[in-house]
C-alpha cells in the first residue's frame, strides 16, 4: 500500500475505487457469521460509497476461512500511485465498513494511507482478482 497524502477521491465511471463484497457460501451468512446483519452491511457500503466507488457483490472470493472478505480495488488514479487491491478479512464489526468508507472517501488504496485498524484485517490471498 502507498502512504501518500489524502486526496479527494475521484468520483467518474472506471476512475473510481471498486469495493467487492464476498457474499457466498461463507460470507454473508447467519450460519457462519451469526451475529452481523449481512444485507445491512452491504447497503450501508452501497449508500456511503455511492458516487465515490463502485460496490459490487460477489458469490465467492474463496477466502471462506476469513469471512467476511471485501477487496478493495484502486481507482485508474490509484493504480497509476503505485496502489494495489488491498483483501480485507473478517470484516464483521461495524466500524470496520466505518473504516473502510472513510479510506475509499479519501481516494483508497495509492491515494489515501488507510486507518490504521484496517492492518487488523488485511491478508495476502492465494489468488488476486482481475482488474
Amino acid at each position: 500500500m502507498s502512504r501518500r497524502s489524502k486526496k479527494a477521491a475521484p468520483v467518474s465511471g472506471a476512475a473510481r475505487p471498486t469495493v467487492t463484497v464476498c457474499r457466498g457460501c461463507c460470507c454473508g451468512t447467519a450460519a457462519k457469521i451469526p451475529r452481523l446483519d449481512h444485507e445491512a452491511q452491504l447497503a450501508d457500503l452501497r449508500t456511503s460509497l455511492a458516487g465515490v466507488a463502485m460496490v459490487r457483490r460477489v458469490d465467492c472470493l474463496d477466502a471462506c476461512e476469513r469471512a467476511n472478505v471485501i477487496v478493495i480495488q484502486p481507482s485508474a488514479e490509484g493504480r497509476q500511485a503505485g496502489g494495489r487491491p488491498v483483501w480485507l478479512g473478517q470484516v464483521n464489526d461495524p466500524g470496520a465498513a466505518a473504516d473502510i468508507t472513510a479510506w475509499v472517501t479519501h481516494g483508497g488504496p495509492g491515494l489515501a494511507d488507510p486507518p490504521d485498524i484496517l492492518d487488523l484485517y488485511t491478508f495476502s490471498p492465494s489468488h488476486e482478482l482481475d482488474d
